[in-house]
């Protein structure tokens, strides 16, 4: 009775990046096969169908046999089963942890949970998602919160050191991290237009300018909690809506600044005192662990949608913003410069990113 064997001898472990793609996006080996052979792979190298599917299945099989080390980046440099040179090494750690922007926008804010994880069939359904992709990335985004979660230090750092990833990699992560610590509200469908990309940015606003990390860069959660001191100092600033005088101060300084500058200056002017309440309520809420939840909703419907309705530009909104920001500096009985500053700071650059005119 015969036996036919494949056999594949060498040192350095072949790695077909292609390969290593399907495997990636949870393709079956018949569906790699099928792919690499629509794409000419057989004619390129002479070989058989067999040779191709017993290839593919050869480079699944030590795929699946890095993946364990892949959890731990760090093994992957010091095991001495499989022969990888560094620059293979980045490459199959960068793309094992790279994720799907429309995969990553469904679970963004969501807790981390097995709940969340029975859920993945819906996702990859309306994703195109596989589901074992699907499933290979929350569990990254999972493990990485878990490690990073009671860690001192700056977050993006921490991720970039234990998992050996690039900085903008890492930099997307830290904002899955905050997100999901903070369990913000991203779902609804009025934010629906806002991509990954977008509530990156803004996270990266937010971790650098509002969390306990912004002050002190050597304490436990210091970039995934806000800091509580200053949300409470944000109350502060409620002053501006609620003292008359100082409501009408500030919106003539703002409007003779913007006078002649703007074709959406009178819209400004009539809306001025509505947008300040939203502006300002937003901050004089944000203690509350729901009021965080809500802050990109409430700075959309506060804000974006009345600026929107009245068609200004995104040219409109920076020049608007600039000018209440700056003019409360001019206001002779306002104190809270400082508190006020570090909050339109991350206010201005958030609404900026997120106003698609």
């Amino acid at each position: 009775m015969s036996v036919e064997l494949d056999v594949f001898v060498g040192n350095t472990t072949i790695m077909d990046e292609e390969v290593y793609q399907f495997w990636l996006d949870g393709y079956t080996v018949n569906d790699a096969v099928k792919v690499r052979m629509e794409g000419g792979v057989l004619e390129e190298c002479e070989a058989s169908a067999e040779v191709l599917r017993s290839d593919t299945m050869d480079q699944y099989r030590t795929f699946q046999m890095c993946e364990r080390l892949l959890h731990s980046p760090a093994k992957l440099a010091n095991q001495l089963l499989f022969q990888i040179p560094p620059h293979r090494q980045a490459m199959l750690i960068e793309r094992y942890y790279t994720f799907d922007g429309v995969f990553v926008r469904e679970v963004l804010g969501k807790k981390l949970s097995k709940g969340t994880k029975k859920d993945l069939d819906d996702v990859s359904a309306k994703t195109g998602v596989t589901l074992k992709s699907c499933r290979r990335q929350f569990d990254n985004f999972k493990r990485v919160f878990k490690v990073v979660e009671e860690l001192k230090g700056p977050l993006v750092e921490n991720i970039r050191q234990h998992f050996l990833l690039s900085d903008k990699l890492a930099r997307d992560y830290a904002a899955i991290v905050f997100f999901a610590n903070n369990r913000f509200e991203t779902g609804k469908k009025k934010l629906h237009y806002l991509t990954f990309q977008d509530f990156a940015f803004c996270a990266g606003q937010l971790i650098s300018n509002w969390t306990v990390g912004a002050l002190d860069n050597m304490v436990e959660d210091m970039d995934v909690d806000l800091e509580k001191e200053f949300l409470q100092d944000l109350k502060e600033l409620k002053i501006l809506i609620t003292d008359k005088d100082l409501l009408d101060q500030h919106k003539s300084l703002v409007c003779t600044a913007l006078r002649g500058k703007t074709k959406a200056f009178n819209e400004m002017e009539a809306n001025f005192k509505n947008l300040s309440r939203g502006l300002v309520n937003i901050a004089a809420k944000l203690t509350n662990t729901k009021d965080v939840r809500d802050f990109f909703i409430d700075l959309v419907e506060k804000f974006i949608e009345p600026c929107r309705s009245d068609k200004w530009t995104a040219g409109d909104m920076r020049l608007y913003l600039t000018h209440y920001t700056n003019s409360a500096h001019i206001l002779d009985t306002f104190k809270h410069q400082v508190v006020w500053d570090r909050y339109m700071g991350v206010i201005k650059s958030c609404i900026l990113k997120m106003y698609h005119d």
